[in-house]
């Protein structure tokens, strides 16, 4: 889904067009680093990515691919983390990004469509979250945010259905 093209000038979509583009570049050099074994330098392209994905994440105009770069970013993250023997830190990038879509998707200031993108990708935030517990067990972020976050995902939903009619997956 985009926003709405009026709202963004062709100088600026031409240089968000050219992050979005850095972003993929670095996840497909961070990828092959971590094919590699290559543990620090995928973290550090890792890294980059995240901190282009968070820029991107409010200004990119596909919301989707928005979305999805801060997803991917954070879930490559905590793959790393995984291969190194960390989950704890794994289970930190899995927490802090399905935190972030349910703060997004709450957030009145943010664009209706980027709220419900962010609603869509939660579903597959709070899966992997899910497979995580299952494989390597709970951690106190992954307890504190399960525990807070289906009172702060109820509140959200009844929000957007008493503002917009229609059906919406990946609720949790």
């Amino acid at each position: 889904m985009l926003l709405p093209s009026a709202s963004v000038d062709p100088a600026s979509l031409r240089l968000w067009r050219y992050v979005m583009q850095h972003w993929k570049r670095t996840i497909e050099q961070a990828n092959r680093c971590f094919s590699l074994g290559e543990w620090v330098e995928a973290r550090e392209l890792y890294l980059q990515a995240l901190a282009l994905a968070q820029v991107l994440f409010e200004r990119w105009p596909d919301v989707d691919e928005a979305v999805a770069a801060c997803v991917i970013s954070h879930h490559n993250l905590a793959d790393l983390h995984l291969s190194l023997g960390q989950p704890e830190e794994s289970a930190e990038y899995l927490c802090a990004i399905h935190q972030h879509l349910l703060q997004t998707m709450q957030s009145q200031r943010l664009p209706p469509a980027l709220r419900e993108a962010a609603l869509r990708h939660s579903s597959k935030t709070y899966a992997e979250l899910l497979s995580f517990i299952s494989e390597h067990g709970e951690y106190p972020r992954t307890h504190r945010l399960l525990n807070s976050s289906s009172e702060h995902t109820r509140a959200s939903l009844q929000r957007t259905s008493a503002t917009q009619t229609g059906l919406f997956y990946g609720a949790h």
